[in-house]
């Protein structure tokens, strides 16, 4: 039988008080909408509808994948009108899963036992105990089987049905054929003039239609987003999940209250991660790595043993686009930009940037430094203070420093240059060409190479 997703997002959201659409409004750093389309994606639908309304074309351009059809409800006349215009792009005769836009957190499990529950003939709801049901529309029940007899809305309750805690998600399940027909039958004679989709429930008991009423796991799996209060206290919910899946995967986090995955973390054992830290995109924490506080940290691999100091930021602005070797030492107060690619057991330290360059194995930059577009030889030492000037105000050029290099403090190196394997280069030095192996450069308002010149060995 064939399955239908339809996903309401409409709505206007007036009280998150912003211009952006409500579901497009970001949880643990994707859209509303997207964290629904995400869990809809292991069902195997042969439709999947968005129904757009406010800010439509922000809507659409921000999800729109392959298989994603999409209608409009111009103007919003409540969640019946809405399926109404959805009627047309439904397909088959099977069952019709209907979701909201703006409940993110619906589980995959429980979207599939609707759709099971269904079977293409029963009228499935998903229903919620709460604690405040205020706003939702109260699941009245059958006193002798438990069935489902109707949803009444909040605004229409009465004081008596208002007492009862389990309430409508919004979400549902419903023979297709039958749902055409049903929706086509809504009237608007109601408190707020509007068709509500919840009135189909009495349709199907005229019917004899088996009508059942499934609980979802958690009220956090039904908890919609209307305000910034909620979607605050759904991010916290949220990431809280998170935190506790990665403890019991092994992760130790020192505070699970103040931690943000804000995309995906992979990581291998013995994993330590202080307070603050948040991960975004994709990332790869390799054996026994350790993240001090405050660090962000996004698309990038961390090599096992490695160690990030606080206040590092690491950002690869696409997966696999910054990667740090084994036992490398990053920090504090690093930043690695996209296309840092640092080999084993290279040593960033305090207040140094590195963009799209490549350190071999054992270079280091300890202080203060920049190094652009540059590639990094084995056992380079970088000074305090020195950079790679790799933009000419036009384009960018390539630093090569080879192996056992020496740079002092204080230098700039104007790319394009190549520095030979084990040259040093003398504090201050500004140095504008290449420098042969093993040379001494100094360079201060005049370039000065001194060949022959041999760096005195390192006290054992």
């Amino acid at each position: 039988m064939a399955l239908n997703i339809v996903i309401m997002a409409a709505g206007k959201g007036t009280r998150m008080k912003s211009a952006t659409p409500k579901v497009l409004h970001k949880l643990a750093g994707r859209s509303l909408l997207s964290h629904v389309l995400k869990s809809c994606e292991p069902l195997a639908a042969a439709a999947r509808i968005v129904i757009t309304g406010h800010g439509a074309e922000a809507v659409e351009a921000a999800v729109a994948a392959d298989g994603i059809a999409f209608v409009r409800q111009m103007p919003q006349l409540g969640t019946g009108h809405a399926i109404q215009q959805a009627v047309p792009a439904l397909v088959g005769e099977g069952t019709t899963l209907i979701l909201n836009g703006d409940v993110p957190l619906i589980e995959t499990a429980t979207a599939k036992a609707l759709i099971d529950a269904c079977a293409g003939h029963a009228l499935v709801l998903l229903t919620v105990d709460l604690f405040d049901p205020t706003g939702y529309g109260r699941i009245i029940r059958d006193p002798d089987d438990g069935g489902v007899l109707a949803i009444v809305e909040h605004k229409d309750a009465t004081p008596e049905q208002r007492l009862i805690h389990e309430g409508y998600s919004g979400m549902m399940a419903a023979p297709t054929a039958a749902l055409k027909r049903w929706v086509g039958q809504l009237k608007n004679d109601n408190a707020q003039g509007e068709y509500y989709l919840t009135d189909i429930v009495a349709m199907a008991v005229a019917e004899g239609l088996p009508v059942l009423g499934i609980k979802a796991g958690s009220e956090t799996e039904v908890l919609g987003v209307n305000d910034p209060v909620q979607l605050a206290q759904l991010e916290r919910a949220f990431q809280a999940q998170q935190a506790e899946a990665l403890m019991r995967a092994g992760v130790r986090l020192a505070d699970p209250a103040r931690f943000d995955l804000r995309g995906t973390l992979t990581h291998g054992q013995d994993v330590e991660i202080d307070v603050n830290c948040v991960f975004e995109g994709e990332v790869e924490l390799g054996d026994g790595v350790r993240i001090g506080a405050n660090c962000v940290i996004r698309n990038a691999r961390i090599g096992a043993g490695a160690r990030i100091h606080e206040f590092t930021h690491i950002d690869g602005e696409k997966p696999g686009g910054a990667v740090v070797g084994e036992g490398a030492l990053i920090g504090p107060f690093a930043r690695l930009r996209p296309g840092a690619q640092l080999g084993a057991e290279v040593h960033i330290g305090n207040f140094v940037e590195v963009k799209n360059s490549t350190l071999a194995k054992g270079a280091k930059a300890n202080h203060l430094a920049y190094l652009g577009d540059a590639t990094v030889g084995e056992r380079v030492n970088y000074g305090a203070g020195s950079i790679t000037a790799n933009y000419d105000g036009a384009n960018k050029h390539r630093t090569t420093i080879g192996d056992d290099v020496h740079v002092g403090s204080n230098c700039v190196l104007v790319a394009p240059v190549t520095l030979g394997a084990g040259a040093t280069i003398g504090g201050g030095s500004t140095i504008t060409k290449d420098v042969n192996p093993g040379d001494l450069a100094v360079a201060r308002g005049k370039q000065v190479a001194l060949t022959g010149w041999t760096r005195p060995a390192k006290k054992r």
